[in-house]
């Protein structure tokens, strides 16, 4: 049976967990504000009857005065109390909202992550989740108040003279049908700003990540087209969505408030012919008074209602994505490092990438896959890293199924050094301490001297203190990926995998990397993926891929001989190297 949908209530309450009692209080006190706020109604009432009536005791309308400038402090105190809660039960949502959101991204394949623009997750997480805390913290007593207060004068309006009441309600009525109107097609145009500030982010954060390759290339004014194309269609969908509200608008404010348009000459027709005593009619002239105001402010909450509505389906699109099929605790454990691949399929949403692989890796072992580019190499590798799930087909781990395995205890195996690894805006010791939170400082500096890390780190402005700036782009990729394997290193996995784990490395440093590797994998499992055949030749076995496919395997005097595919890429190495040599 297909789950119901939650709606935006629901969620709102799962989020806010142990805060959600501050929000029954605040709702508790919204209602006290209400109350309070009404009282002074009825003094009014009784100082004006007593005027009328001639009462010339001031201690009476002393205490009257009094009581009213009571009410309105407590409350006063009442909403001031009410919006705290508020604010922190939203405050508690929105962190619930964001811990999930990110938590849900570490446990998605890698796919989901990728097909979705930084640009599109930036807006969701950030602006978009922030921009409900206003709502959130102030409709639960607000609009409480605000839609609860004219119900109970306008009760008490009846009291006095149905009439009256009904004629008070006649501008209110036509303002909120055309307020009504400002909501045709609410939804769809809301969808259209929100994917329009969509493009925009995505447009703003593609051109500043992209601005080096912009300028080098004389791109500037092509690039920047697309930019201001973004953000015209951003403008423009709140123009043309504002020019259809505004006749509707402008008709709401203008009639709604005026209560007084009716209540006037109808009251002073019922006073004339005696149907209405003087008294009553000022008392029903300052009760219209009271209704339209708050009305406004409280339907005014329903469009930021219907953006809750629009950006909770947003954040709950993210966490209805599918997530690894890895259960919670491990069913069983790895005898040893072995990795072994079954008829293993995998495709990118409609296209299959990889038609069948069967690879063996024995323990302690070091094993190369090599292939033109686009042949499936580092898909393989990141398919036994886990970042996506084979569509069919099996992965092992000294012989169970990594599906088998918790994510924790999975992740505990394998240490991954991808050919861009990415470093956080921190410090170098602090992204070297990635790979082992509980890492001492002595032994991320014993560490970096193993991987050949320490010589340039202490040339570097600040040292170990240096901030490498976002994604590590104060350093060069060659410094990038030796601080990737000293954080592999640390980290001490007993398989190890290299996708591209040298492509940055410039020749003079390519030995110190290459020493460093040997040091990160003695005694483990190594899966190295290299387009530079001659550093991985020595392997105990090589996987030749091509187009999905494992062609051949062996080693490297084997592949020769008998796959001419891996003898042409020899060749081919083979003499760039030479040409390289001529050309120093």
């Amino acid at each position: 049976m297909e789950e119901k949908k939650k709606s935006t209530m629901r969620w709102i309450l799962e989020w806010a967990g142990q805060k959600k009692m501050d929000y029954v209080w605040s709702v508790i006190l919204g209602m006290g504000n209400v109350i309070f706020k009404i009282i002074p109604y009825f003094l009014i009432a009784t100082i004006v009857r007593m005027f009328l009536e001639g009462n010339k005791d001031f201690n009476t309308y002393l205490k009257n005065s009094i009581c009213i400038a009571i009410s309105f402090i407590v409350a006063e105190f009442c909403h001031s109390l009410s919006t705290t809660l508020s604010h922190k039960a939203t405050f508690t949502v929105l962190s619930n909202i964001r811990k999930a959101c990110f938590e849900k991204l570490a446990r998605v394949p890698l796919g989901y992550v990728k097909d979705t623009s930084s640009g599109t997750f930036k807006n969701i997480m950030v602006e978009r989740i922030d921009s409900i805390e206003t709502t959130l913290a102030h409709i639960i007593p607000e609009f409480t108040s605000n839609l609860m207060g004219p119900v109970v004068v306008l009760i008490y309006f009846f009291t006095i003279d149905y009439r009256l009441a009904l004629w008070s309600l006649l501008p209110i009525i036509i303002g909120f049908l055309s307020y009504f109107g400002m909501m045709i097609d609410f939804k769809p145009n809301f969808e259209k700003t929100v994917n329009a500030t969509k493009d925009l982010n995505d447009a703003a954060v593609e051109y500043i990540d992209g601005i080096e390759v912009i300028k080098a290339f004389g791109k500037t004014e092509s690039s920047y087209a697309k930019f201001t194309s973004a953000a015209k269609a951003y403008a423009n969908s709140f123009i043309s969505w504002m020019k259809k509200c505004s006749i509707y608008h402008a008709l709401m404010m203008t009639i709604t408030p005026y209560t007084l348009l009716t209540v006037l000459p109808f009251g002073a027709h019922y006073v004339e012919n005696g149907t209405l005593t003087m008294p009553d009619f000022i008392l029903c002239i300052i009760l219209s008074l009271g209704i339209a105001g708050p009305l406004i402010t409280a339907f005014s909450y329903t469009d930021d209602l219907g953006k809750i509505g629009v950006i909770v389906d947003e954040v709950v699109g993210i966490l209805d994505q599918p997530e690894l099929n890895r259960p919670y605790k491990s069913t069983s454990v790895p005898k040893d490092n072995s990795i072994e691949l079954s008829d293993v399929k995998f495709g990118y949403h409609d296209k299959e990438i990889l038609h069948g692989i069967n690879m063996e890796c024995k323990a302690g072992s070091v094993n190369a896959i090599v292939g033109p580019s686009g042949s499936g190499k580092s898909t393989i590798a990141k398919l036994i890293a886990s970042l996506w799930d084979v569509n069919s087909g099996s992965i092992k781990i000294g012989g169970v199924d990594i599906k088998q395995m918790s994510l924790m205890d999975f992740n505990q195996k394998i240490a991954y050094v991808a050919q861009d690894n990415y470093l956080f805006n921190e410090t170098v010791r602090e992204n070297i301490r990635q790979g082992n939170p509980n890492a001492s400082d002595e032994d991320i500096i014993e560490v970096t001297k193993k991987s050949g890390c320490y010589d340039f780190i202490m040339q570097l402005e600040n040292g170990f203190d240096t901030i490498v700036g976002g994604a590590g782009g104060h350093l060069s990729g060659g410094e990038r990926q030796r601080i990737s394997i000293a954080r592999a290193m640390l980290k001490d996995a007993p398989i190890v995998i290299l996708d591209e784990a040298t492509a940055y490395t410039d020749p003079e440093n390519e030995a110190i990397l290459q020493n460093s590797i040997a040091k990160l994998v003695e005694g483990k499992t190594l899966i190295v993926i290299a387009h530079r055949l001659s550093t991985i030749k020595d392997s105990d076995q090589i996987f030749v891929v091509n187009d999905g496919n494992v062609v051949a395997h062996g080693k490297h005097e084997q592949l020769l001989l008998s796959c001419s595919l891996y003898k042409d890429m020899w060749n081919a190495h083979i003499s760039v190297k030479d040409t390289v040599k001529e050309g120093e």
